[in-house]
């Protein structure tokens, strides 16, 4: 069997988790080359050898799948690490953030995600559920980890920590009058470990 017939609709009863996987390769590959306007559930079908109707199935809207495809590209980068050392956690994870956003495509592909979730509900509810939620989840688990060690105030509020970090980046990022680069992760940390107060 040639590997076109192998790969359309129908054809081969590929378990249901090749399947996903095609199909969200083809999703990332359609929105990382061509951007948010190209996954379309047409496009995406014919790219991975699936059926639209597989893909209804599963996703709510070409939005939620063009997430989705882009959540599995860079969940490995965005990993959390923990030394033990909060500065240096918190400077590491927010050096490879700033890394996604200017050194890939990433950047542009997560602006217009957040864009269209303006006027795209299903969009937004997966931006909610597959990215802002986990990503958040892991920082404030860190961060919760340093009070318990006593690195940071036990006062802190850890959601405010990270909408000051992650919040100032994804400013630049959609507002792009200043740089984002290493060395504005570095003052967002400093800034925050030592305060502003003279």
């Amino acid at each position: 069997m040639s590997e076109q017939a192998a790969l359309r609709p129908g054809r081969g009863r590929r378990p249901a988790a090749a399947v996903r996987q095609a199909i969200l390769a083809a999703a990332t590959e359609l929105l990382f080359e061509h951007g948010l306007a190209a996954v379309t559930f047409e496009k995406v079908a014919a790219r991975a050898g699936a059926s639209k109707m597989t893909l209804y199935k599963w996703w709510p809207s070409p939005g939620a799948l063009a997430l989705d495809g882009y959540f599995t590209a860079v969940e490995q980068t965005l990993a959390f690490p923990d030394t033990g050392d909060i500065e240096r956690d918190l400077t590491s994870q927010l050096h490879a953030f700033v890394r996604l956003l200017t050194e890939r495509p990433a950047g542009r592909v997560i602006a217009e995600l957040v864009g269209a979730a303006q006027t795209d509900p299903d969009l937004a509810a997966a931006i909610a559920q597959r990215y802002t939620r986990p990503r958040r989840a892991l920082a404030v688990d860190r961060l919760t980890r340093a009070q318990r060690a006593g690195q940071v105030r036990a006062e802190l509020d850890p959601d405010v920590v990270v909408d000051q970090l992650w919040g100032a980046c994804y400013h630049r990022l959609l507002l792009p009058d200043l740089p984002i680069d290493a060395g504005f992760a570095d003052a967002l940390v400093r800034n925050l470990i030592t305060g502003i107060r003279p």
